[in-house]
């Protein structure tokens, strides 16, 4: 099968290999795929240039669509010819969606609605699922204000979506004007250009001095100095699900005390069982009554891999970039 592959960390020109590597056969509780979409996303990106590689070579990508071909023992045979979804294609595993073929557990395949089309299958994996279960933690949002850092983005997109559905009203930060016009369709009823404006003045000030009752966060390393300056209400929490730099970060614990305040963290690789099962349901939900809206950047094939990796890597595309797998 073609596929394309990285045998040491480094930029995407100097370590990304296309070319040929063998067929996988579903072994027992697995599913064979042929895939039609495989998605990029940030963290894919990042592990190519500093994850530690425990095997040989790694195909990357977590995410992607395709079509059910084979099935290993224990799994019906009805499911051959069935449309899927991936996610945690190459999380733990040396071989993930960036190729014509995965063999996976049978579970990592959830049967695509018909309403969504294999692009959309693409951007599900990660970006949606972070962003369902950031919103499941969140609890009750009917009627409150939330804080939205990274609006413009992926994970953002849905979040800002699946608040607006709940009955939040979403400020939301994006440091670009094409982050903040994509931002402003998906919801966001404020917007703060964090790169001009101090976030912690502007919410303020759009919340009349009350602050907001959640924040959802894509970096914890900034968005932890915000807990000192009067941003969350007293009785708040913080979810977040990413930051930007590796190792400790300084938090106002007396801020934190004295309000009530609460920190929620999670890895949407990493999620409980009964908690990604309700999250795929969830979505799978509003995916057959075409509730959210996706975005796609950009859809590339495989021999150009190294261009859509530099793309996600600039911070310059906005929406999902996707391979396209199948002539």
């Amino acid at each position: 099968m073609r596929a394309a592959w990285y045998e040491r960390n480094g930029k995407a020109h100097d370590v990304l290999i296309v070319g040929e590597l063998p067929t996988p056969c579903p072994g027992p509780g697995e599913v064979l795929v042929q895939l039609h979409t495989s998605g990029i996303n940030p963290s894919d990106v990042k592990a190519r240039q500093r994850r530690p590689l425990k095997e040989s070579l790694i195909v990357p990508h977590s995410d992607g669509g395709g079509v059910i071909q084979a099935v290993g023992s224990g799994v019906s045979d009805r499911r051959v010819g069935q449309r899927v979804w991936i996610w945690n294609g190459q999380w733990n595993r040396s071989m993930g969606t960036a190729c014509e073929f995965i063999a996976l557990p049978e579970s990592q395949a959830v049967a695509l609605p018909d309403e969504a089309d294999f692009q959309i299958a693409g951007c599900l994996g990660i970006p949606a699922l972070t962003a369902l279960h950031a919103i499941r933690m969140a609890g009750n949002m009917d009627g409150k204000s939330i804080l939205v850092t990274g609006a413009g983005n992926a994970v953002g997109h849905y979040i800002v979506q699946l608040a607006r559905l709940r009955g939040a009203t979403v400020i939301g930060t994006a440091g670009s004007e094409e982050r903040r016009a994509f931002a402003l369709r998906a919801g966001v009823s404020h917007l703060i250009d964090y790169k001009r404006e101090s976030i912690a003045e502007r919410v303020k000030e759009i919340t009349h001095g009350a602050g907001v009752n959640l924040i959802i966060d894509m970096d914890f390393s900034t968005t932890a100095d915000l807990i000192g300056k009067g941003v969350l209400m007293s009785h708040s929490t913080v979810i977040t699900y990413g930051s930007n730099t590796v190792g400790s970060t300084v938090v106002d614990f007396r801020t934190m005390l004295w309000d009530s305040l609460a920190i929620k963290a999670f890895l949407v690789y990493d999620l409980l069982h009964e908690d990604r099962i309700l999250a795929i349901t969830e979505l799978n939900h509003l995916l057959r009554s075409n509730q959210l809206t996706h975005a796609i950047h950009s859809v590339h094939n495989l021999d150009h891999i190294v261009k859509a990796h530099e793309m996600v890597e600039s911070g310059t595309a906005v929406g999902n970039v996707l391979l396209s797998l199948q002539p």
